[in-house]
């Protein structure tokens, strides 16, 4: 029978990916005499170059590009093995781990994990992190699912499935009262301290449009990332603030704030960002079933 040495293609993988011995050697805690020794034998067992030495950079052949894949392949599905063990996949407990876009409206997650609060069978794991960092664990299957505000690309690497599950309208908010029954927009808005996302946030550049549109210009008074700071500061700081109205659901429903104007055009999107499993998550697929439904139908309270 054929039989390869996971070793050596676990220390392939490590050195493709740096591109270079010494770093891979030191993630690794061996020698590069050691690691270049590992990669060689691979390269004797397959009969075949899997490196060009240019320098002290080390380039893919076409056999190590293919070999690099399949690698991938092999070693996720074991990262998936473990997940779908430890996360009680088997037992009576599920453990659903979400991971959340750090400034991703708190409200809406609530919203969409609404359904699994609670339940005595499901154990549920939030992470929150930057986009990047949580799509490398999804990758691992370290993550079951990611919620975005922004969508990601496929690749024949990567091959994340992205889901848009909701849209949600944009609104101007500020304190209840007199102030909103009077406000006027667009004409408005340069007389209000006005509290924007920041300039890497897609509202704000479709805001941005929208004013360019309506040929008004503005001077913002604070902005900001973070869906929750924005939120605090809209219903504490007595400015009118450009937010999607799940984010402020509460004060709305309270009284605290006021809805003056709904912005035409400007949306905020979620995605549900997931990985080809080979054991698909029961409780996951009830979750992005019933939002697939929702997007369609467009029911409010979602």
């Amino acid at each position: 029978m054929r039989s390869l040495n996971f070793h050596h293609l676990y220390y392939f993988r490590m050195v493709a990916r740096e591109g270079n011995l010494t770093r891979a050697a030191t993630q690794l805690h061996v020698s590069q005499s050691a690691l270049s020794s590992q990669i060689r034998k691979l390269e004797q067992r397959l009969g075949r170059d899997l490196f060009i030495r240019d320098g002290r950079t080390l380039r893919l052949t076409e056999t190590g590009h293919l070999v690099l894949a399949y690698a991938d392949t092999i070693f996720n599905l074991g990262g998936e093995m473990l997940a779908t063990v430890e996360s009680g996949k088997l037992e009576r407990v599920q453990r659903l781990r979400i991971g959340a876009v750090a400034t991703l409206s708190r409200n809406f997650q609530e919203n969409f994990l609404r359904p699994v609060v609670g339940e005595a069978q499901i154990k549920l794991v939030i992470h929150s992190a930057s986009q990047e960092e949580l799509l490398e664990q999804l990758k691992v299957h370290k993550l079951d699912l990611i919620l975005s505000n922004r969508p990601v690309a496929t690749d024949s690497v990567t091959p994340w499935r992205c889901q848009r599950i909701a849209q949600r309208n944009v609104c101007l908010v500020g304190p209840a009262g007199k102030e909103g029954e009077h406000f006027r927009f667009p004409e408005d808005l340069p007389k209000v301290n006005l509290l924007v996302p920041g300039p890497s946030s897609n509202i704000r550049s479709q805001f941005d449009m929208l004013c360019q549109q309506l040929g008004v210009e503005i001077e913002p008074y604070a902005e900001v990332d973070d869906m929750a700071m924005l939120r605090l500061l809209a219903r504490d700081s007595g400015g009118v603030a450009v937010v999607p109205e799940v984010v402020v659901q509460d004060e709305l429903k309270n009284g605290t704030l006021q809805k003056y104007a709904v912005l035409e055009g400007v949306m905020e999107n979620f995605y549900a960002i997931t990985t080809k499993r080979h054991f698909d998550i029961p409780v996951l697929k009830t979750l992005l079933d019933r939002w697939k439904d929702a997007t369609v139908a467009g029911p409010a309270n979602l």
